[in-house]
């Protein structure tokens, strides 16, 4: 369940030693300044350093990192942002093995392919395969006979459509609820009904479009040959050896701590004669400034009418019609599950159940050294588009909640109860791309052809995964 635009707890990866205060009357000189140090901030700095350009990164928060923050609580490793990403496009590889053995990639045991709906009272598999897809409980049989005729239904005509309403015209209510519903919630967290599918799902849009159907896109596309470096996207769930932050540490390392300010406040951009000015202050009160030719943003919509207080407001009205979900993430410990065995990438849960969370990740089942021998790691999240109010319930609301889905869902025995458990609230989760986002994306192009050298990149558009952010750090970098 990719977690885009989450804000990290306090970590490890402080830049602490920062270079001297730099002189308000004379700027420091770079050809680039990326402002955010997530994933998106710190790829696109490390292949820009690659390709010879001076950088200076700049980030708020006082570690690098964004969203991604892995935590040692104890025997456990958790993760208080993304698990997992998907080797969607050959980019992600084409990176670990850039840092040189400095970060391994880790992709996840075979198990994972294995995923849980919740229905009725329990989890079921969901069926990869025909015969499982006849025998399963989750889908009705008006729908699975139905989906024999998905490929020679009509293509849409609305390019507004709704990821609900495709998939209930295509493959029926049974598989909108108990397969699409909760893949969105655990993307997403948010509706299928109010996302819009050639923004939020652009390549199941375009299988339509393209093909005329799912089924017959899915056929073309296997049969389309494939270069070595097509292969590189195997679409395995991955993370890196030991937790996520491990690759912010390497790309971290790569860039040089000389390179990036953390701590940064009131950051803001301004243009001058040649190209930009980049003002902010430091703990100790002092104005810094750097002057570069280009500026990369990569930091959240709601940012950026702070960052850039020259761009016409009507315009960045729409560049920030942006809203995110809130969530509500809780890692579990157990030392030891008394036998029980959680071989999946995790469960979700379909909004016309009702329950209290919106899914559950097994990263112990998935990665090795997560938890003890006979223990696991659960991440369970809470909140969303559908249950905003959940970020403002208290440890013990919260805790009770996991202690029932922990003992009633995962049915563990009720004597055995945590180990370690971990909160964490993110109020500006994840973007939802809905109907908003064409004039969205269409202001993002009218302000870069505007302003020349200035580059709003980051989740606000290009996709709210880590495989998304990784690709389009590097077609910015090398556009520069």
């Amino acid at each position: 369940m990719p977690l885009e635009d989450i804000q990290g707890q306090q970590g490890t990866m402080a830049v602490a030693d920062q270079p001297s205060a730099l002189s308000t009357e004379t700027p420091e000189p770079v050809d680039v300044c990326v402002i955010g140090a997530g994933i998106t901030g710190l790829t696109t700095a490390f292949h820009l350093i690659k390709k010879g350009r001076s950088v200076r990164v700049v980030e708020k928060a006082s570690r690098i990192g964004g969203q991604i923050h892995t935590h040692q609580v104890g025997d456990f490793v958790m993760e208080s942002g993304p698990n997992t990403g998907a080797i969607s496009y050959p980019e992600i590889v084409e990176l670990f093995n850039a840092l040189d053995g400095d970060c391994q990639l880790e992709t996840a045991r075979a198990s994972s392919k294995r995923r849980l709906i919740w229905k009725g009272d329990r989890f079921r598999e969901l069926p990869s395969g025909l015969i499982g897809g006849l025998r399963t409980p989750l889908f009705t049989w008006h729908d699975k006979f139905r989906i024999l005729g998905e490929p020679f239904r009509a293509k849409g005509t609305n390019p507004d459509e709704s990821v609900g309403e495709l998939a209930a015209r295509r493959l029926g209510r049974s598989y909108l609820d108990y397969a699409v519903d909760p893949f969105v919630s655990g993307v997403y967290a948010g509706n299928p009904m109010t996302l819009v599918t050639r923004y939020a799902l652009p390549k199941l849009y375009n299988l339509e479009q393209t093909y005329g159907g799912f089924i017959r896109g899915a056929m073309a596309k296997a049969r389309e040959p494939k270069s070595d470096r097509d292969r590189l996207a195997t679409k395995q769930v991955f993370s890196a050896k030991g937790g996520l932050e491990h690759l912010v540490q390497a790309l971290g390392a790569a860039i040089g701590p000389e390179h990036i300010t953390t701590g940064a406040n009131g950051v803001q951009v301004f243009p001058d004669a040649n190209g930009y000015e980049v003002r902010y202050t430091t703990a100790d009160g002092m104005e810094h400034r750097i002057a570069c030719r280009k500026v990369v943003t990569t930091c959240g919509a709601y940012a950026l009418p702070a960052l850039l207080p020259f761009v016409d407001e009507r315009l960045m009205k729409d560049v920030n019609n942006l809203f995110y979900a809130p969530i509500v993430q809780v890692g579990v410990g157990i030392r030891n599950t008394g036998g029980r065995q959680y071989q999946a990438f995790g469960g979700l849960v379909p909004s016309c159940e009702r329950q209290q969370v919106l899914g559950i990740l097994f990263p112990s089942a998935c990665f090795e050294e997560r938890a003890p021998e006979h223990g696991a790691v659960f991440s369970f999240f809470l909140g969303g588009v559908r249950h905003q109010e959940f970020i403002s319930k208290t440890d013990d609301e919260l805790t009770d909640i996991v202690d029932d889905a922990l003992h009633r869902m995962l049915q563990l025995p009720k004597h055995i109860q945590p180990d370690a458990l971990r909160i964490f609230r993110h109020h500006r989760a994840i973007p939802q791309y809905e109907v908003t986002s064409g004039a969205r994306f269409a202001a993002i192009d009218k302000v870069e052809q505007r302003y020349p050298g200035l580059v709003l990149a980051g989740n606000l558009k290009g996709g709210i995964g880590m495989a998304d952010r990784i690709r389009q750090a590097v077609a910015v970098a090398k556009n520069i």
